[in-house]
């Protein structure tokens, strides 16, 4: 069986687990084994078990070679106790799983996880004032105007004052913006976003967008500081300033100036471990319990890191702020230190990055009820999270221009016109996609041929201009533009008959023309003898 990859959408996690269940069962060798002078059909030790596991998750794309044995081993230890394996002597539903010689054998058939029945969200409606609604005192009569028949080149011409007749109009007064719309504009579009970029048709099956408070997505735009970090209105949410201190020592080390270190051996692993007690004693991780679906369901987008950016840009503007400052200073910590090569090893036995991984991982996403995957899933994400976090953790400058641009718009005096079945206003805002080399290469011929086409019809047909010029056009045409040129003219023939040859007349041979010329009388030189 051939691994896939699981792409964005509601119960992806349960779609991995399904996943690595028939990959495991499909490609774990069963084999004779011996155990106290007695032999076991179909079986594997745990240790052969935790090789090819710990193979299948590298190797495969949802997951990744940053998977660690310890967490294969613990993922086999919920195996066991969700019996997708059993003991020899069909014992399960304990954790008890080491990596050793024990052997173990597939019961005749593992559990596929079914998919949980969440209760609809509902579509949320985000009412908007009635634009329509005139200010009071304010006269909404119609402008008397000559009534005119509106052909397809005045229609797009109607808002210029050059025409000089225009149709029947009013003018459309808004009413002023509150607080509260603009915040709801920004909820409606940044999560409009959020679908597209997911393409997904609802976020309703990853997303209670009911708990997207539209203030702290406001916030975490326009409450930062020069180097982009959430500045929060409540500062009794702030971090403590002992654990604030200790981040900075490790994640400046050994440039801490300011503070006052001591001399001993080990000192670096101690303010390390201080950092971890701190962050893991929190009751809720940094992406909050009620956005773990749709952080999961980004995981889907990691094959193309561009989208995966943006998602995961837009998806922690809906944090809380005081989660959100937490996640910037403690991911670009975790950054600096993994990179940092003056900084003692923190772990004997595990790499500085992969230790950074395992310690801040739960503390930064897990889900409230117990999932079997969360902690590679979770892995996974912060490792990207590492990679990308100054782009990741920054706001997306195209969504807050183009939702500026329309709260903007929304704010304006429009014109609206007799038979018009809008008033004028803009549609909602769109966004470009990245399309592949070859999508553009064929856009970019098929888009631009049939005005082109247009053009050099356009110049065959004028009778107004001269031969000549007619003549030097198309071969300018023809240099710029060869492969629109050679549909419309394929052979010489066809462009010959454009210019058809007129028959010269010739001139009557004249008589005198016939006479020899005249020719002067040379004289020369007379020699004497």
């Amino acid at each position: 069986m051939e691994p896939r990859l699981v792409g964005p959408g509601p119960y992806r996690a349960t779609r991995l687990w399904n996943e690595i269940i028939e990959l495991f069962r499909s490609g774990m060798p069963l084999r004779k084994h011996r155990c106290r002078f007695k032999s076991y059909e179909r079986c594997f030790k745990a240790s052969e078990a935790v090789d090819c596991l710990h193979e299948l998750l590298g190797s495969n794309q949802n997951f990744g070679p940053e998977v660690t044995r310890d967490q294969t081993v613990k993922l086999l230890k919920k195996f066991l106790k969700n019996h997708v394996i059993e003991d020899i002597k069909g014992r399960w539903g304990k954790e008890d799983f080491e990596d050793d010689g024990h052997l173990y054998r597939f019961p005749p058939s593992s559990p596929l996880k079914s998919y949980p029945k969440k209760p609809s969200c509902g579509k949320e409606v985000i009412k908007f004032p009635d634009w329509n609604e005139p200010k009071a005192g304010t006269s909404q009569e119609h402008i008397p105007v000559k009534s005119v028949t509106m052909n397809s080149e005045m229609w797009y011409k109607r808002h210029s004052i050059a025409i000089g007749e225009v149709p029947a109009c009013k003018l459309v007064f808004r009413r002023e913006l509150t607080q509260t719309n603009t915040e709801e504009i920004w909820k409606s579009m940044t999560l409009s976003r959020l679908q597209k970029v997911l393409g997904l048709d609802s976020l309703d099956e990853v997303l209670d967008t009911k708990l997207v408070n539209s203030k702290h997505i406001v916030q975490n735009v326009y409450n930062v500081n020069k180097q982009g970090i959430v500045t929060l209105e409540d500062k009794s949410k702030e971090l403590p300033h002992w654990i604030l201190s200790a981040m900075k020592c490790l994640a400046n080390w050994p440039s801490c100036s300011d503070l006052k270190q001591p001399t001993y051996s080990g000192f670096e692993r101690d303010v390390f471990k201080t950092i971890v007690d701190y962050f893991g004693q929190m009751k809720e991780p940094l992406l909050t319990f009620h956005f773990f679906d749709i952080f999961v369901s980004v995981l889907g987008l990691l094959q193309k890191p561009s989208k995966a950016v943006e998602a995961l840009q837009i998806s922690c503007l809906l944090l809380p702020p005081e989660n959100r400052k937490r996640l910037q200073l403690l991911v670009r910590m975790m950054a600096r230190i993994s990179l940092n090569q003056d900084l003692p090893p923190l772990s004997e036995s595990v790499r500085t990055r992969t230790l950074m991984v395992q310690a801040f991982s739960r503390c930064i996403l897990c889900s409230k009820d117990e999932i079997d995957l969360d902690e590679l899933l979770a892995a996974k994400l912060v490792s990207f999270l590492m990679d990308n976090y100054q782009e990741i953790l920054s706001v997306p400058s195209a969504l807050k221009c183009s939702i500026e641009d329309h709260v903007v718009h929304l704010q304006r005096v429009q014109i609206k016109y007799a038979g018009a079945d809008s008033d004028g206003t803009i549609p909602p805002p769109s966004f470009c996609h990245q399309i592949s080399t070859e999508e553009f290469e064929y856009q970019r011929a098929t888009g631009s041929q049939e005005p082109l086409a247009a053009l050099l019809e356009e110049i065959v047909m004028n009778k107004e201009i001269s031969v000549k010029d007619k003549k030097k056009k198309l071969k300018q045409f023809q240099k710029s533009y060869p492969e629109v040129y050679r549909v419309r003219f394929p052979t010489p023939e066809t462009e010959a008959m454009l210019f058809p040859e007129k028959t010269k007349q010739k001139p009557p041979i004249l008589m005198w023309a016939l006479k020899k010329p005249f020719q002067p009388f040379h004289r020369t030189r007379s020699f004497r003898m």
